[in-house]
């Protein structure tokens, strides 16, 4: 029976030795969480956004402006050079906006910046896309001097509008649906309320 006892006694004293000793050890894991230490290791592409239309469009998009820029620069002659000069600022501009936003929404990143609106971002950009676009197609087809670069520039300064206007289109109609969905939650976020104070007799006595 004491044997049992100084056995449990043994027990003891090398659970809380081991705890002391572990508490001391300098090899103790680390308690800080695993997203801080990744950091944006994090990140990973979206396959469904890709997939989806506007994905598709923001691809398509950049690839034709893209294409659209490479043959304005190709031409070494100009005269009058101002269509020219503004179709290649207009292709320019919407392949390096339109790339930026291809790469947050691709990446989720517009979801860590909740500040902002990313449904009337999109909206405002590709609907400023396809009206410069259209201009700076038809500038450029007035005037330019029918060689194979600047009917290329032209060729593809319109698909680029085409799609630009495609996309305004559908990022109208998701903004519209997000603008009803705010209204709707802010409704019953506000009937919610009245029912609170309503079923709460003594607040509105103090409010008299």
């Amino acid at each position: 029976m004491r044997s049992g006892e100084e056995l449990d006694g043994f027990e003891g004293e090398a659970s809380s030795t081991s705890m002391i000793s572990g508490a001391s050890s300098p090899y103790q894991p680390t308690t800080e969480p695993v997203s801080q230490r990744r950091g944006l290791a994090g990140l990973r592409c979206d396959p469904d956004y890709l997939r989806g239309a506007f994905g598709c469009l923001k691809v398509a998009q950049v690839i034709l402006a893209l294409i659209a820029f490479i043959c304005i620069e190709t031409i070494m002659e100009c005269s009058p050079c101002e269509g020219l000069y503004f179709f290649e600022f207009v292709s320019c501009s919407a392949f390096v906006v339109t790339g930026v936003l291809l790469i947050l929404f691709s990446l989720n990143l517009h979801m860590r910046i909740p500040q902002i609106n990313w449904n009337l971002t999109d909206l405002v950009n590709t609907g400023l896309s396809t009206f410069f676009f259209f201009i700076a197609s038809i500038v450029l087809a007035a005037l330019n001097h029918k060689t194979g670069a600047e009917i290329a520039a032209v060729i593809f300064g319109f698909l680029a509008t085409a799609a630009h206007a495609v996309s305004a289109f559908l990022a109208a109609q998701k903004w519209r649906v997000s603008l009803r969905q705010q209204s709707a939650s802010d409704y019953i976020r506000a009937r919610t309320e009245s029912r609170d104070v309503d079923s709460r007799p003594e607040i509105q006595r103090l409010d008299t």
